[in-house]
């Protein structure tokens, strides 16, 4: 897409959304404004991080594109922990893990697979994301079975020990992954890519996307709770699908790019990397900062949020396990997309 076509839509995208923040009271029409400027905001976010990412290497640059990728979904669960809307938070986050490894890798292998055959990617890597996951199930699974037999107090002790755990844990597999055993997790398939802009701009509009896309979301999450009242929707559904598809966007828009280019492994990096990513450290984060907000999170998810991140990881695992893909492995993962969300929307 032309440059200038595209920053008219993300300013287009953005004035709107402040125009119905401010001047108007229909809460529909300020969620939906702010959801369209989001999705803009967050291909600005993605570019940029990819344009970021040429200049840091491999490695160095699908961590960056998990990292800012991610950046809608923390800021916006961060202003939802303000507001206090836990069971959203916990919905939004079970969504943005999900729907990495689901809607954004299904579409990835799905496409991807349409152009080429089959797709290949390291092994060792995806063994690894597999291994990571089931901590994560396991870190969520443990509080959900105790909190019947333990006092609140004792769940947010609980709940704090497990976010610190997980939070080191994931900065270890940082140092595992990227500098002790860098060479045995590297892309096995030959890539080119182009840099949108010079390295000093790629780092600015870096800084001014993620800005941006702060203050629609603050602007979004005043709207959400009405919103889903309105329309009869649950807070569970509104959290999953609907703000994890949203926050999603970046994540949609390089990881897709990056499998038509053949380059699967990169875009199984983004997908996965940033489903890890919200379990390992994005939502343990959240638990911490909510305590410095005054307003404690437990980390005690419910049985329907515990068994989409299950379902889902298997899923993922079996798929991925071999390092190869093709089209109709897209397929089952959107299937199962389509059936979780069909589930939620009715609970």
């Amino acid at each position: 897409m032309n440059l200038r076509l595209f920053f008219s839509l993300v300013g287009g995208s953005f004035l709107l959304a402040a125009y119905a923040h401010y001047f108007t009271d229909n809460e529909i029409f300020r969620f939906a404004t702010a959801s369209l400027a989001i999705i803009f905001l967050a291909a600005w976010l993605g570019k940029s991080t990819e344009s970021v990412a040429h200049y840091a290497g491999d490695r160095i640059g699908g961590f960056l594109n998990a990292t800012f990728g991610n950046a809608a979904e923390l800021i916006i669960a961060f202003f939802l922990v303000k507001e206090g809307l836990f069971d959203m938070v916990k919905a939004s986050i079970t969504g943005a893990i999900i729907g990495n490894m689901l809607l954004v890798l299904g579409l990835s292998v799905l496409l991807g697979g349409l152009k080429f055959k089959e797709q290949t990617f390291n092994s060792k890597l995806a063994g690894h994301n597999g291994s990571l996951m089931m901590l994560a199930i396991v870190a969520l699974f443990i509080p959900a079975v105790f909190m019947q037999q333990l006092p609140p107090a004792e769940i947010g002790t609980l709940s704090i020990v497990i976010a610190v755990v997980l939070i080191l844990a994931y900065v270890l597999w940082l140092i595992f992954s990227m500098v002790t055993h860098r060479e045995f997790l590297s892309d096995i398939e030959p890539h080119e890519s182009e840099a949108v802009w010079s390295k000093g701009v790629s780092i600015l509009m870096l800084a001014l996307s993620t800005v941006f896309v702060a203050i629609v979301s603050e602007w979004l999450v005043h709207s959400v709770e009405q919103v889903s009242h309105s329309l009869g929707w649950s807070e569970l559904f509104v959290g999953a699908f609907v703000i994890a598809i949203i926050g999603n966007a970046a994540e949609h828009s390089a990881a897709l790019l990056l499998a038509m280019k053949g380059r699967i492994g990169a875009a199984v990096e983004i997908a996965i990397g940033s489903s890890l990513q919200i379990a390992l450290f994005v939502a343990p984060t959240l638990v911490l900062i909510s305590l410095l907000l005054g307003q404690p999170m437990d980390i005690v998810f419910t049985p329907f949020e515990l068994a989409a991140i299950g379902v889902a990881t298997f899923i993922t695992i079996s798929i991925t396990k071999d390092g190869a893909t093709n089209w109709y492995e897209g397929v089952l993962l959107l299937t199962v997309y389509v059936i979780l969300g069909t589930a939620f929307f009715f609970v």
